[in-house]
C-alpha cells in the first residue's frame, strides 16, 4: 500500500493554523492556501529526476543539474477548491500542464457527481499530481483518481491540505498504489461528513461563497 506523507514543516503548520481560524478573511485565506501549496510542492516533487547540462558561469564551465526533460508533469485540480492549490504549484513549476475535474458532493447523500473532465490529450508519458484541499469522506478523491487512471498516466499521486482518518482509509482501500501527501490528519468526520476540527468548506472560504 502506498504511503501517506504528512508534510509537517513549521511554516506550513503555522499558515494552516491561520487558515483554520473562523475570522480569517477570504483574501487572507486565498493567500495562505497559495503559500502553503507552494511549500508542499517542494515535498511532493522531491523525487523528480535530474540530468545535467553544460553551462557557462561567470567563472567557469560546469555540468549543472536540471530537471530531466522527459519528466512531463500534469497538475489536475478538483474544481473548484483545488484551484487554490493549483495556483501555488504553478508559481513553482510554471511549465506544468493542467487538467481539471469538476466534482461535487451531494450534501444529502454524500454521493459524488461529476460535471466536467479535461486533461492533456496524451497522458501515458506524464506524471500526475491530483490536488484538492480536503479528503473528508474520500469519495471525491477516489472518483477523481478513478477518472485520471483511465487516461493511463505514467505515475499518480494525490496532494491535499487536510485529511480525515476515515477518508484516508477509504482512499487507500480504493487506490492502494497512489501516494497521499497532506499537511495534517485531523480527528474525525462529523455527522455531515465535514472534517473536525477542520477549517470549514474550503471552496466557500476560498471564493467567499456559501
Amino acid at each position: 500500500m502506498a504511503a501517506v506523507h504528512v508534510i509537517d514543516h513549521p511554516l506550513i503548520l503555522h499558515k494552516l493554523t491561520l487558515m483554520r481560524k473562523a475570522d480569517t478573511s477570504t483574501a487572507k485565506f486565498r493567500s495562505l492556501l497559495r503559500e502553503i501549496s507552494l511549500l508542499m510542492a517542494y515535498e511532493v516533487t522531491r523525487d523528480l529526476p535530474l540530468t545535467t547540462e553544460t553551462i557557462q558561469t561567470p567563472m567557469a564551465t560546469m555540468e549543472a543539474p536540471v530537471l530531466a526533460p522527459e519528466k512531463k508533469l500534469v497538475i489536475v485540480s478538483i474544481m473548484r477548491a483545488g484551484q487554490g492549490i493549483l495556483d501555488g504549484i504553478l508559481e513553482l513549476i510554471p511549465s506544468a500542464r493542467v487538467g481539471h475535474i469538476g466534482l461535487y458532493r451531494d450534501p444529502k447523500t454524500l454521493n459524488v457527481i461529476e460535471y466536467y473532465f479535461k486533461v492533456p490529450h496524451v497522458m501515458e508519458d506524464r506524471d500526475v499530481i491530483v490536488v484538492d484541499p480536503m479528503i473528508a469522506t474520500g469519495h471525491t478523491a477516489i472518483a477523481a483518481v478513478d477518472q485520471v487512471k483511465r487516461a493511463a498516466p505514467r505515475s499518480l499521486r494525490f496532494l491535499c491540505l487536510l485529511a480525515a482518518p476515515e477518508g484516508i482509509s477509504e482512499f487507500q482501500a480504493a487506490h492502494p498504489d497512489v501516494p497521499l501527501y497532506t499537511a495534517a490528519i485531523d480527528d474525525k468526520l462529523d455527522a455531515h461528513g465535514y472534517i473536525l476540527p477542520g477549517l470549514g468548506d474550503a471552496g466557500d472560504r476560498l471564493f467567499g461563497t456559501r
